[in-house]
């Protein structure tokens, strides 16, 4: 394929509905014509985490993210190649991680609460979506999601709310939201604005 990909940018705080839209999108349009990258497969190595006085890793600061790898595999498939990448896992022992190859389609998603803090890499996003929802939902939507599926426990979900991703938050993702193309309110439901960017994509990948 050698033309560049349409890259959809989405963004949001923690539990703001993220994986919702995007699985959404990727169920609505023709699998072979999109790819999702993750940011959240970019997370440095427990090792390599900058701790704070406690011990603990603020994983919602920016630099927890190689951005700088990410904008280069990104810039892979604008350039036509394909690459291997290895799942985050979020440190959990009982989950084998596993090896995605990503190969160019007409249209990458890209996903991640600072895929707009680097100038260079969002400048390579043809359309920036911004997902919010109020913080006591986000809070909510976080606590049931962590405790489940990653197992935290309640305890530690809340301090890590209180002491890093909310604080975060406001610093570093917020404010990107003013260069956005779109901003989505989820405190309820998005299907709307979901329909209107799937017809969207739909002339993205059958021109006109």
């Amino acid at each position: 394929m050698s033309k560049k990909p349409y890259i959809v940018g989405i963004c949001g705080g923690s539990a703001s509905g993220k994986t919702f839209l995007l699985n959404q999108l990727m169920s609505q349009l023709p699998g072979e014509k999109l790819s999702l990258l993750s940011q959240d497969n970019y997370y440095k190595k427990l090792e390599d985490q900058m701790k704070d006085e406690e011990g603990l890793v603020n994983f919602d600061h920016p630099d927890s993210i190689n951005l700088e790898q990410l904008m280069l595999d990104v810039q892979k498939l604008t350039k036509g190649q394909s690459f291997e990448l290895q799942e985050y896992t979020f440190n959990n022992p009982n989950k084998v991680p596993k090896v995605f190859t990503y190969s160019p389609t007409p249209i990458l998603i890209l996903e991640g609460l600072f895929i707009y803090h680097k100038p260079a890499l969002s400048q390579l996003i043809d359309l920036k979506l911004f997902i919010e929802a109020d913080e006591h939902i986000k809070l909510s939507r976080r606590l049931k999601r962590d405790h489940a599926e990653r197992g935290y426990s309640i305890e530690s979900i809340l301090r890590d709310y209180e002491k890093f991703v909310a604080p975060m938050y406001h610093r570093y993702v917020a404010p990107t939201r003013t260069n956005c193309d779109m901003i989505i309110p989820n405190n309820k439901h998005m299907y709307k604005a979901i329909q209107v960017l799937v017809n969207h994509l739909r002339t993205i990948i059958v021109p006109d």
